[in-house]
């Protein structure tokens, strides 16, 4: 699935992404760790995966998107 970077916090490894509909969806630090990146800016498309469906959406990876 694809995202649009929404925050992030160097400090903690978390933040949050806006999926395609515009909703909004935090990640923790494993989350962040588990995709290899370094860093993240704020409105860079990025590839992520999730477990769960509605309330309990749950981001389990967040890397770049590559084409």
């Amino acid at each position: 699935m694809h995202a649009t970077s929404y925050t992030y916090d160097s400090e903690t490894r978390c933040g949050s992404v806006l999926l395609d509909d515009g909703t909004p969806v935090e990640f923790d630090g494993a989350a962040f760790d588990a995709g290899g990146l370094r860093m993240l800016r704020v409105g860079q498309r990025v590839r992520i995966e999730t477990e769960g469906e509605g309330a309990s959406l749950r981001i389990t990876l967040v890397t770049l998107q590559t084409f």
